[in-house]
């Protein structure tokens, strides 16, 4: 949480203020002698990264959301301004690193001490990223994201097109600027040590005023230091020259009334999109007897070259550039003054239309002091972002606990007629899909046999078709059941290269698969399809294991139960239950085939809840009780039995693992 608000704070200040941020990134270059060599798009583009970044990584660590990833890049983050820092305390090439704005200011000293404990804070949380606590679901912590990141980059283009929401500036609404520059008489002075060098004899040393030397030592050369900073004004940068080289600012400064003043630092990087109004301001001001000035930083040339560009007749002069930067965030802005007090600012892209200055400025609202009020912006800003979040979370919460009450409840009815009711038999069905010759089959048939003894579960052996009929001589009076692992969805006719259901059952199988995401995935069966090889198989006395499963897209959107419902629906729930009583599910989470993944026992147990509640939609609860469901997900020994303890996991369709005896018989001993 720590970590999260500081980040949140300081994207924030920065979004606020991204102009302020661009300065303070060429302020870096400049101490890297790089100044000029990346244009200014690339400086803002930089600025507002910066800030969208921290704000996003801030909400995200305080949700824990994408806990493993978003620690992970906050250690990272903080890795690298932890080395800036280093820098900027033992070569001090700035003396405000800007992290918080200027709404806070820190010594570089400070700075390196805050970097320091918020990477030892964060350390944590990517070792232990899950021991975060989660507000949300993954499906609104999606949102959430982006939402963040489309808030952020919102206000941030909003502060640059208008003007910072916040003014943490010395030139803030309000502030009258002859005062902002005062030195109070009882202020704390600079102190000040110089040290001389001098020489005699060929030797030479330094001296104070302390044990200055006598007049024997020539004097070489002095040097005076600062040792410890006086009082500074908010204010003590801001002067105002004519062209010609006349200091203007008292004047300017001292006159009661209004004044108008232009601000433009670089006027050869101004935008000229709207010198129509500003010309207009200027006739306006002209009219009334308001003072009008363009202060700017720019020589004669610059300044010539916009007023050919834009017809000015305004006068111009010389103010520093960084103070011109500072007292606003926008070349051109506007200043309005009066009796030396700044009570109005403007972006040039917000500048008070023609059809409002249609009286003396004490007449108008504009012309009347500003009342700014944070607390209310501070209100704004909560309503905008937090308190959507904080409803979205609400909701949320809300929605996770009515499902799991609707959840706690299905399965405790379903769990109290499993005592009741007769159990679902319990199955452990291997799928050898397109793998080993006849003769190798045929060898894994017998040594089934010989090592599966007596099971607590019935045994199932899927074979290709040609293995069929041998394997069915190999089993024969064995514990071991067979099964085709498909079958035509026509009965008989010119249908060269299927296998009828009726050529199944004549083998001496059992049991058929049908629905294996590999049949529906590579050889487009559809339910209309799939529909028809369930009835046909069970018209001829076969026994149907029906497979169902999501793939990782549908479970990453949280589809998995709508599409489970649907391929039922599609091809099974027709059934009458007599029918019914010949079908066996299977689940099969297509991104846990062959890849190794597998369902936690939570999901699958959860799913399998699922899917044994659709049954008992349509079939009562009793046939859903006796319904066996089965995993079908890169299951082995190893994780078997913790599947199966689960009440709704009635056994495994094996595959991988149903290739080798030994595997197979451990997962068939997880029923113990």
């Amino acid at each position: 949480m720590v970590v999260g608000l500081v980040f949140i704070v300081s994207g924030f200040v920065k979004a606020i203020d991204p102009l302020g941020t661009q300065y303070k990134i060429e302020d870096y270059l400049e101490a890297l002698s790089m100044q000029g060599m990346v244009p200014d798009w690339m400086t803002l583009g930089t600025s507002v990264f910066l800030s969208a970044t921290e704000f996003t990584l801030g909400v995200m660590l305080v949700l824990a959301i994408a806990r493993k990833v978003v620690s992970r890049l906050t250690v990272l983050f903080m890795l690298v301004m932890t080395v800036i820092t280093l820098w900027l305390y033992f070569g001090n090439p700035i003396s405000d690193c800007g992290c918080f704005g200027d709404a806070i200011h820190l010594t570089n000293g400070q700075t390196l001490l805050k970097n320091i404990i918020l990477l030892a804070l964060a350390l944590p949380l990517a070792i232990k990223p899950r021991e975060m606590v989660r507000f949300l679901s993954d499906g609104n912590s999606m949102l959430v994201f982006n939402y963040s990141i489309l808030f952020v980059l919102a206000f941030s283009a909003y502060s640059m097109y208008m003007l910072p929401s916040f003014d943490f500036r010395p030139y803030s609404v309000g502030t009258n600027i002859q005062k902002g520059m005062e030195i109070p008489a009882d202020a704390e002075q600079p102190e000040y040590v110089t040290t001389f060098v001098m020489k005699k004899n060929g030797e030479t040393k330094e001296f104070t005023l302390e044990n200055y030397p006598d007049s024997t030592w020539e004097f070489v050369d002095s040097k005076t230091v600062t040792v410890k900073e006086g009082y500074v004004p908010p204010i003590h940068d801001f002067s105002i020259q004519t062209l010609e080289g006349d200091d203007i600012t008292e004047e300017v400064l001292g006159k009661k009334g209004y004044t108008f003043l232009l601000i433009a630092p670089h006027l050869e990087k101004a935008s000229d999109s709207n010198f129509g109004p500003i010309d207009q301001i200027y006739e306006y001001a002209q009219d009334h007897g308001y003072p009008f000035y363009c202060l700017t930083a720019s020589g004669e040339e610059a300044i010539s070259r916009w007023q050919d560009m834009t017809g000015a007749e305004y006068p111009f002069c010389n103010t520093d550039p960084v103070t011109l930067k500072t007292i606003i965030r926008s070349n051109p802005g506007l200043l309005l003054l009066k009796d030396g007090t700044i009570i109005q600012k403007w972006s040039h892209n917000d500048l008070p239309a023609e059809r409002i200055l249609n009286a003396p400025l004490d007449k108008l609202e504009i012309g009347k002091p500003q009342q700014t009020n944070d607390m209310m912006k501070i209100v704004r800003i909560l309503l905008w972002f937090f308190v959507p979040l904080f409803l979205l979370s609400l909701a949320d919460r809300l929605f996770a606990f009515t499902k799991w009450f609707r959840e706690h409840k299905r399965l405790t009815s379903i769990l109290t007629l499993k005592k009741d009711k007769k159990m679902a038999k319990k199955i452990v069905a291997g799928n050898w899909k397109m793998n080993k010759n006849l003769q190798e089959g045929v060898a894994l048939a017998k040594e089934l046999t010989e090592v599966v003894k007596n099971p607590n579960c019935e045994v199932i052996i899927g074979t290709p078709f040609i293995h069929l009929a041998s394997v069915a001589q190999v089993i024969e009076g064995s514990c071991v059941k067979l099964s085709a692992e498909n079958c035509a969805n026509h009965a008989s006719g010119a249908y060269t290269g299927e296998v009828s259901a009726e050529m199944v059952k004549s083998t001496g199988a059992e049991y058929v698969i049908l629905g294996h995401s590999e049949r529906r995935e590579y050889y487009n069966e559809t339910p209309e399809i799939l529909k028809e090889k369930v009835e046909l198989a069970l018209a001829n006395g076969l026994k149907v294991i029906f497979c169902i499963g999501e793939s990782l897209e549908e479970r990453e959107a949280n589809k998995q139960e709508e599409v489970c419902k649907a391929e039922l629906a599609g091809s099974v729930f027709h059934l009458t239950e007599e029918q019914w009583k010949n079908i066996v599910i299977a689940y099969e989470p297509i991104w846990a085939i062959g890849t190794g993944k597998t369902a936690t026992a939570d999901q699958a147990e959860e799913i399998h809840a699922y899917i044994r509640q659709c049954v008992a939609e349509v079939y009562g609860a009793e046939v859903a009780a006796e319904t066996s469901i089965l995993y079908g997900g890169s299951c082995k020994a190893s994780n078997a039995p913790e599947l199966f303890a689960k009440p709704d996991i009635d056994g495994g369709l094996i595959g991988g693992a149903s290739l080798k005896a030994a595997d197979f018989k451990g997962i068939i001993d997880a029923w113990g």
